[in-house]
C-alpha cells in the first residue's frame, strides 16, 4: 500500500563557489596561471588589472564570502524568474565601497618579469623519421617504415607484433606487405641512431648496440655472448656461475659488466630532445635577520578586476525607468558574469590566504630542517597535525600538499617531503620515519658491494642506533627508496 508523508533529513552540500574553491586550491603555480587565462577568455566581465576597462575588485569579508557560497547560483535563475525578482538591487553590483588596492596576485610590484625561453625541440620519433626519409627506396619502404617508427614507444621499443602492423597498414593505408618485407624495414631502422632503437626486448636492445661496437675486444666478445647465452643468469646476478661457465676472471667478468652496464636501456631517451620541465616552485623561503618567512610565489599571475563596461551598463539599467524585457534579458547575463568573476576573485583571494596559512603552519613545524637543511631535523608530521595548526579539514592540507614545492637554500623541496610517520626510539623520543631512511641509506652506500647487506643485517644496524623495529618495516622503508634487495645490489 502506497503512502506520502514528509520527512526532513540534513544533507552537507557543496555550494558551485566551494567546489570552484577546491579545484583551484590542488592546482600548483603552473596550473593555476593557465586557469586563470582560462577564465579571462570565458568570462569577459573578468579582465587583469592592466586592461584600461579595467574596475578595481571588490574587497569582501570572510562572513561576505561564507554567504555568497550559500547562494544559488546565477545559472539556475531563470529570465522570468529574475525579471519577476523585484528584491535585484544594481547597487548591491554597482558602489563605490571596492578596495581601491583590489586583489593582487604578485608579490613582486612592478618588477621585471622574466620568461624562460624554450629550446627548438624534436621528438626521437622525428628524429627517426628524418634519418629513414633519407635511405627509404620507394613509396612503399617509406610507408611501412612510418608505420613501424610511430609504433615505437617512449623507450624506442617496438612492443607491437609485427603482424599486427601488417594488418594496421593493409586496413588504414592500403598498403600490401608481407613478413619479410616488415623484417628487412625493421632491420634498416634498427641500423638508424641511436644505437638499440626498434628493439623488441631489452636483450635485444643492448645487443644491437654491442654490436656496433669493436668485435676484436675480449669484453664486447664476451658481453654478447652472456647476453645471447645465459642472459637469465646474467639479470639475477649469478656471478660465480658465469665464472664457471665462460671459464673467465673475477676480473674479466666486472669489465664485461661494466661495459654491459654503460649500454642505454632506454635509447628512445638519448633522442629525445624536448624541452626541459622546470619545477616552478609555489612557496619562497626567504630569511631575513635570522627570521624565516614564507612568499608565495605569484610573480606571473595578473591582477583580477571587474570590467568597468559591464559596471556602467549596470548603473544605465538602474537609471533606466522603464527597461524593455531585452534590457533585463542582457542585465541578467551580466548579472551572471559579475558573478563568476567576483566568485574567481574571491575563490583565488581564499587560495591565497590557505596556500600561505598552510605552508606557515609547516615552517613552523619543521623549523629545524628549514634552518640546516638536515633530514634528521625532520619531526614526525602527518597531515592532520598541520591541520589542527590552521584548524583546517585534513583534505584541504592534503590538496595543498599535492603537487607543490618550496624553494629553499637547500634547493627545491615538495611539500609532500615534510610528512611522514614517526617511531619510537629505545629512549622513548619519537622521530621521523625519514631519519631511519637516511641511516638505512648511509648504511647501504657505505657496504661492501661484494657482500651487500641482507634486511636482517640491516635491522641489527638500526638497533644498534637505537631503532627498534621489524625486518618487514626495513625492508618497506628499502623499497620506498628504490633499493633492491641484497642479492641485486651485488657487485664484483
Amino acid at each position: 500500500m502506497l503512502k506520502q508523508g514528509l520527512q526532513q533529513s540534513q544533507l552537507q552540500k557543496l555550494s558551485p563557489q566551494q567546489i570552484q574553491f577546491i579545484k583551484l586550491l590542488q592546482l600548483n603555480t603552473v596550473d593555476i596561471l593557465q586557469r586563470i587565462d582560462q577564465e579571462l577568455i570565458e568570462n569577459p566581465a573578468l579582465l587583469k588589472a592592466t586592461d584600461e576597462d579595467a574596475a578595481p575588485a571588490e574587497a569582501k569579508t570572510e562572513a561576505e564570502t561564507e554567504s555568497t557560497a550559500e547562494d544559488t547560483t546565477p545559472e539556475d535563475l531563470s529570465v522570468d524568474d529574475f525579471l519577476a525578482d523585484e528584491s535585484f538591487d544594481v547597487k548591491d553590483y554597482v558602489n563605490d565601497e571596492y578596495d581601491p588596492e583590489g586583489f593582487h596576485l604578485s608579490d613582486e610590484g612592478d618588477e621585471e618579469k622574466k620568461e624562460r625561453p624554450l629550446t627548438d625541440s624534436h621528438s626521437f620519433h622525428e628524429e627517426l623519421q628524418d634519418q629513414f626519409n633519407a635511405i627509404a627506396e620507394n613509396e612503399k619502404e617509406l610507408a611501412i617504415g612510418t608505420q613501424i617508427i610511430g609504433t615505437l614507444d617512449d623507450d624506442g621499443y617496438l612492443r607491437r607484433p609485427l603482424e599486427a602492423i601488417i594488418n594496421d597498414l593493409a586496413f588504414s593505408m592500403n598498403v600490401d606487405c608481407n613478413m619479410e618485407d616488415m623484417k628487412k624495414i625493421l632491420h634498416k631502422i634498427q641500423h638508424l641512431d641511436p644505437a638499440g632503437i626498434g628493439a623488441t626486448s631489452l636483450q635485444e636492445c643492448l645487443l644491437l648496440q654491442l654490436k656496433r661496437k669493436n668485435q676484436n675486444i675480449k669484453s664486447v666478445v664476451l658481453a654478447i655472448r652472456i647476453l645471447e647465452d645465459f642472459f637469465d643468469d646474467f639479470i639475477k646476478k649469478h656471478y660465480e656461475k658465469l665464472t664457471k661457465q665462460l671459464k673467465i676472471t673475477d676480473a674479466e667478468l666486472k669489465d664485461t659488466i661494466t661495459l654491459i652496464t654503460k649500454l642505454n636501456p632506454k635509447p628512445g631517451e638519448a633522442i629525445d630532445n624536448s624541452a626541459t620541465q622546470y619545477i616552478t616552485p609555489d612557496f619562497i623561503l626567504l630569511e631575513e635577520d635570522g627570521k624565516y618567512h614564507i612568499q608565495l610565489n605569484s610573480r606571473n599571475a595578473p591582477d583580477l578586476r571587474i570590467s568597468k563596461s559591464y559596471l556602467e551598463t549596470l548603473k544605465g539599467f538602474d537609471e533606466a525607468k522603464n527597461p524593455s524585457r531585452e534590457q533585463k534579458e542582457t542585465v541578467q547575463f551580466i548579472k551572471q558574469k559579475l558573478d563568476s568573476a567576483k566568485w574567481f576573485i574571491d575563490s583565488i583571494r581564499q587560495r591565497h590566504n590557505t596556500l600561505l596559512m598552510t605552508m606557515n603552519a609547516i615552517l613552523k613545524y619543521q623549523h629545524g630542517f628549514f634552518e640546516e637543511g638536515d633530514e634528521t631535523k625532520l619531526k614526525p608530521m602527518i597531515l592532520k597535525d598541520i591541520a589542527e595548526a590552521t584548524n583546517l579539514d585534513i583534505s584541504t592540507i592534503s590538496r595543498v600538499a599535492n603537487s607543490k614545492y618550496v624553494q629553499t637554500d637547500f634547493g627545491v623541496v615538495p611539500l609532500k617531503f615534510f610528512f611522514s610517520e614517526g617511531i619510537t626510539t629505545d629512549e622513548g623520543e619519537e622521530v621521523s620515519s625519514r631519519e631511519v631512511k637516511k641511516i638505512l641509506k648511509d648504511a647501504i652506500e657505505a657496504e661492501d658491494k661484494s657482500k651487500p647487506l641482507p634486511d636482517e643485517k640491516l635491522m641489527e644496524i638500526l638497533k644498534e642506533k637505537g631503532y627498534n623495529i621489524a625486518r618487514r618495516t626495513v625492508a618497506k622503508y628499502r623499497e620506498q627508496m628504490n633499493i633492491p634487495v641484497a642479492r641485486m645490489r651485488k657487485e664484483i
